[in-house]
């Protein structure tokens, strides 16, 4: 008769749960462990090329924004875009684009903070009135139609540049109010 040894086949069966047990602990790491994993930190969805549009028929305002890539933190109410870009259209106004690198929408989009390449532009390509802006940060305020930044700005129409530090311009006046440092030059064609 053939005899069986269960003794080496339970201990094999536990040495290899033991040596299965080490290897996982050496493997893997509680989410605590690791700063860069923290999930109120972690964005709560990303979406790429993602366009959007919003019409309020009573006012004839039309709003369009376009990003390479949004970035939404349910932690901090924080959306983040990147190489972002809206336009505001109004039938009594000019139209109104803006164009940066980096936007950071809070307060349910009533403040939209840009960074990076910032350009606004107030008019159309074809039109003599059109006012081209340029700076690093602005502060946008869609509701109230104005932008507002601390920092130096490069304005340019027809053949004048400006040089300023800090600006307000408002669109639904036209008014753009240079806070300090201001040059100018005209450029003669």
């Amino acid at each position: 008769m053939i005899r069986r040894s269960y003794f080496s086949f339970t201990f094999i069966l536990l040495t290899g749960l033991l040596a299965l047990t080490v290897w996982l602990d050496k493997v893997t790491h509680p989410l605590s462990t690791v700063p860069e994993l923290d999930f109120y930190q972690q964005p709560d969805y990303i979406i790429e090329h993602i366009s959007g549009l919003r019409v309020e028929h009573e006012k004839t305002i039309h709003r369009f924004f376009h990003a390479k890539k949004m970035f939404h933190y349910i932690n901090q109410d924080l959306t983040q875009l990147e190489n972002i870009q809206f336009t505001n259209t109004e039938i009594d106004n000019p139209p109104f684009r803006v164009f940066a690198d980096h936007a950071e929408l809070r307060n349910h989009g009533e403040d939209i903070f840009l960074n990076g390449n910032v350009t606004v532009e107030r008019g159309l390509d074809e039109d003599k009135g059109k006012i081209t802006l340029k700076t690093d940060k602005l502060h946008l305020l869609p509701d109230e139609n104005k932008v507002r930044t601390d920092t130096s700005v490069m304005i340019s129409r027809l053949n004048t540049t400006i040089h300023a530090v800090g600006l307000e311009l408002n669109n639904h006046t036209g008014i753009l109010e240079l806070l300090s440092r201001v040059r100018a030059v005209d450029q003669k064609p």
